[in-house]
């Protein structure tokens, strides 16, 4: 979505991933923050949201699942990424083929368990391949892509191009931490993070502190990962951008993969086709190992919000997830294997993602100011931070419905 965002508007929609990546980080920390004070999970918190409840379910609730159904064409739309790479790797065998090995290696991997060694092999080869993209922006300015001052500066203006509104709502959604990662994020935070390793609130000063000890760990790592992941989106964006739009080529249907790797031809040479091809299935494969980890707790969790299990029993807890590891790949692939369009699939995902976005920020405001345990409260330069990121998304929001007009 970034690059294909900046392969259409040029440079003039730098600043949507910008502001993305920027201002969804502190409603991200309320959601961390909520989990440590309270050990609840996510849609737990959700099914106690004011508002409307539907037989017994939140409002909230309901919509996490019309949302998370619809996010089901974009991993669908990501499996077909990785199938388009390893077919353009390896022409023998089929695409649909190379779908099947995505869909059921991801829900090998994430039914056993094996999350050490994916964890630890994907950061380092996705760490490779964002520095790989990072040397290939400086490498533009020896190419007739180079790109000026006057490029980037015009991509700080806020124009939102009536027909980039689309792709730019979708790369909004889905870049930074998109609201299904901040939905995501209690769940490790409970379950091998900060909250675990703060306990369940007893109201002592021992838990005060711990708390309070973890969550400023917590702010610097928030911080930290901002700064490396906005420096990498940008990456991609310009790249699309210098590359990309000048040469007029935008990516589409099963040809996305083959199209996006002109960014690296065009920049390096030839040569370069081999790393983005390892790179592109390295990142992708990732984000389904990812989804699907996170996805089978979350949708665990909805059903036992629903009443269908005890999400406290862990024997149950656990059969679910093994269970759902193989529905929701099987669901992904069998989406690409019929509509075999990956970047309509994904856009379609990230509006959804999007429009998500603001019922998350709903959440997190009533986190901080109706939940959050006394002990904790923040200072005012935090609560600064949270109200702009409020700000920004909602405007975010209201200014692509006025582009619409």
């Amino acid at each position: 979505m970034t690059t294909t965002l900046g392969a259409q508007a040029g440079f003039v929609t730098l600043w949507v991933i910008l502001v993305s990546c920027a201002v969804k980080v502190a409603v991200q920390l309320e959601f961390g923050k909520h989990a440590i004070s309270t050990g609840e999970t996510s849609l737990l918190a959700f099914n106690k949201l004011p508002g409307p409840k539907f037989r017994g379910v939140s409002w909230s609730l309901w919509i996490w699942f019309v949302v998370k159904t619809i996010q089901l064409i974009q991993y669908g739309g990501i499996v077909g990424g990785v199938a388009l790479a390893l077919n353009l790797a390896f022409p023998a065998v089929g695409v649909g083929v190379w779908a099947c090995v995505a869909g059921v290696s991801a829900s090998l991997l994430v039914s056993r368990g094996k999350y050490r060694f994916i964890e630890r092999t994907a950061i380092f080869l996705t760490a490779t391949f964002s520095l790989f993209t990072v040397f290939c922006v400086a490498m533009l300015q020896l190419t007739p892509y180079q790109v000026s001052l006057a490029d980037l500066a015009g991509g700080l203006t806020f124009q939102l191009p009536v027909a980039a509104i689309g792709i730019a709502v979708a790369a909004f959604g889905l870049t930074g931490v998109s609201a299904d990662e901040i939905t995501s994020y209690p769940y490790w935070c409970i379950e091998k993070g900060y909250a675990a390793w703060t306990g369940p609130r007893d109201g002592s000063a021992e838990w005060a502190r711990r708390a309070k000890g973890w969550i400023r760990v917590m702010y610097y790592d928030a911080a930290l990962s901002m700064i490396i992941y906005t420096l990498a989106t940008a990456a991609f964006y310009v790249l699309g951008a210098a590359v990309l739009h000048g040469s007029g080529e935008i990516p589409a249907g099963n040809e996305m993969i083959s199209t996006l790797s002109q960014m690296y031809t065009e920049t390096i040479g030839p040569g370069a086709m081999g790393i983005f091809l390892a790179g592109a299935v390295i990142v992708l494969f990732s984000t389904l190992f990812v989804a699907c980890a996170s996805g089978t707790r979350m949708f665990t969790d909805a059903f036992a919000q629903c009443g269908f299990l005890d999400y406290a029993d862990e024997a149950t807890r656990t059969r679910w997830f093994r269970v759902l590891a193989w529905l929701l790949p099987a669901a992904w692939t069998g989406l690409y294997l019929t509509l075999q369009a990956p970047l309509l699939m994904v856009a379609a995902g990230g509006v959804a993602i999007a429009m998500l976005l603001l019922m998350v920020v709903f959440a997190a405001y009533v986190f901080r100011y109706h939940r959050l345990a006394p002990e904790l409260q923040p200072g005012k330069a935090y609560d600064v931070l949270l109200w702009v990121s409020i700000v920004a998304i909602v405007g975010v929001g209201v200014r692509s419905a006025a582009a619409l007009l």
